[in-house]
């Protein structure tokens, strides 16, 4: 029995055919595998963005509720910690930088070993002391790591994520043969900055002038055009269609060992990109909209019938326990937040009750499936909110350890180890100071009819069912008992 897991960061769900059929994104190979694959219509982010997103995963519990970006916990339990006493091997082959940066610590190294691919976006990869050369015709954003990092990519198998893949097809070939193993697959493509070779971005041609491949993370700007996004689009779509032309050859490897027979193959995203919708670039800033956090999910499951779709309820925390049935282990379900897909190939619409998803410190948002409803804090202030950790790193910086802000206990009830709290909210406005001004409003939207969350319903009687789930959703999940003050749920 093996696995594989495929997480190709910032996968936008309506950029592929699979899920548009007017997508204009050539992607043969992911629509290779969902031709073998059950397609899930309703898969969801848990917590967002990057390593708040991979605690899910490792975990398989709600990583946003208690913190924002950080590490691996010294009391989490992770699938690939179950798998290792239970004699599976699991590798990790990925380009994905923060793996590597303050903030990033244990999620590798609960592996039993590990391939980090070097030079993607702010990674410190290539070292010069002078300034690189800067374009002077570009918009959005550039960076001092990647302007140096990409005089590396002389040529396609140079760039990370060709060369992640390309590792990848080693390890199965180095191992061909073995049997009881856990492989993961992490492309940090299609993520930006959006670069790929001038083969694929002639693929999408436009006229645009000028650089536009890292965008903002705000509302648009006087310069972001009609034109200058369509670019951008475009720069995606030419950076995902590379990625996906060496996502086939680890299809290719699969086909040449037989390996479909005994293989459990799961493909998604730890969040999608807004690329013009809603008038904003990025992620981050905004209501959570679909764009962000509906996302890819394609399972193939061996022995079992595929080739169709599937209308449950579904998120990344619940890989933990898919996995671990998957090669018949058992394991403590005590704290966990996900469910298992083991029998979604013979019901397709199990497991379709509410599902919470959200940013640290932002609006909570929950969905039944028909319904999408956003609920930010009570209050502008957005407080009390406290922030738990064990381990003082987020990204590229420290979490205070002393002061008046600061105390140390048993807060956590999926532990009896002491943590830090943070009072987040008497630190910086609770989080929610960088985020654009809509995000401070509760909205409700009916998803089937309304998939691009255009129109915001008016409905006390809708909104009240979906705080009152809201509320008993938080209590399933242990939330710390001021999430409930903050979002006016007492």
């Amino acid at each position: 029995m093996k696995a594989i897991l495929i997480v190709m960061d910032t996968l936008n769900r309506h950029m592929l055919r699979i899920y548009n059929p007017q997508a204009e994104t050539i992607t043969p190979n992911i629509d290779r595998l969902a031709l073998r694959s059950k397609i899930f219509d309703n898969h969801y982010i848990g917590s967002a963005p990057c390593m708040p997103a991979r605690r899910d995963i490792l975990t398989g519990r709600y990583n946003f509720l208690e913190r924002g970006w950080g590490p691996i916990e010294p009391f989490d339990v992770t699938f690939t910690q179950i798998l290792k006493k239970n004699n599976i091997f699991s590798h990790i082959v990925t380009d994905h930088c923060h793996y590597a940066e303050l903030g990033g610590e244990g999620y590798m190294q609960s592996y039993d070993t590990w391939d980090l691919i070097r030079g993607q976006e702010v990674d410190a990869y290539v070292s010069r002391v002078k300034e690189p050369e800067y374009p002077d015709n570009y918009i959005g954003r550039t960076g001092r790591a990647y302007q140096w990092n990409r005089t590396e990519f002389k040529k396609e198998e140079d760039f990370p994520t060709p060369k992640t893949l390309s590792h990848a097809v080693k390890w199965l070939k180095d191992n061909e043969g073995s049997d009881n193993f856990f492989l993961q697959i992490e492309c940090f493509d299609p993520h930006e900055p959006f670069d790929a070779t001038e083969e694929f971005k002639k693929l999408y041609p436009d006229d645009f002038s000028k650089i536009y491949e890292w965008p903002r993370y705000d509302n648009l700007g006087p310069d972001e055009t009609k034109e200058a996004i369509a670019h951008l689009r475009h720069m995606y779509m030419a950076t995902l269609s590379m990625a996906d032309k060496w996502l086939g050859k680890v299809f290719d490897e699969m086909d040449r060992q037989n390996m479909w027979d005994d293989t459990l193959v799961i493909l998604t995203s730890d969040h999608g990109h807004m690329l013009g919708e809603h008038n904003a670039t990025g992620k981050n800033k905004f209501p959570a909209w679909n764009e962000m956090c509906r996302i890819p999910l394609l399972v193939h499951m061996p022995r079992k019938s595929s080739s169709d779709r599937n209308r449950a309820l579904t998120q990344n925390i619940d890989i933990f326990p898919t996995i671990l049935d998957f090669f018949n282990i058992e394991y403590d379900k005590k704290n966990l937040h996900g469910k298992s897909w083991k029998d979604l190939y013979e019901d397709n619409e199990s497991n379709r009750d509410y599902r919470i998803y959200g940013w640290f410190g932002k609006p909570v948002n929950i969905t039944d499936g028909k319904y999408t409803y956003f609920k930010a804090p009570k209050e502008r202030a957005n407080t009390p909110l406290y922030q738990y950790y064990t381990i003082p790193t987020t990204l590229f910086s420290y979490l205070p350890v002393t002061g008046e802000n600061i105390s140390v206990g048993k807060y956590l009830k999926q532990t009896d180890a002491p943590v830090y709290r943070l009072d987040q909210g008497a630190i910086n406005n609770g989080e929610m100071s960088d985020v654009v001004e809509e995000t401070y409003k509760s909205m409700l939207f009916d998803v089937e009819s309304d998939p691009k969350q255009q129109y915001d319903i008016k409905d006390d009687a809708i909104i009240e069912k979906m705080e009152d789930a809201l509320r008993e959703k938080l209590k399933e999940v242990g939330a710390p008992i001021e999430q409930f003050d903050r979002l006016g749920l007492n």
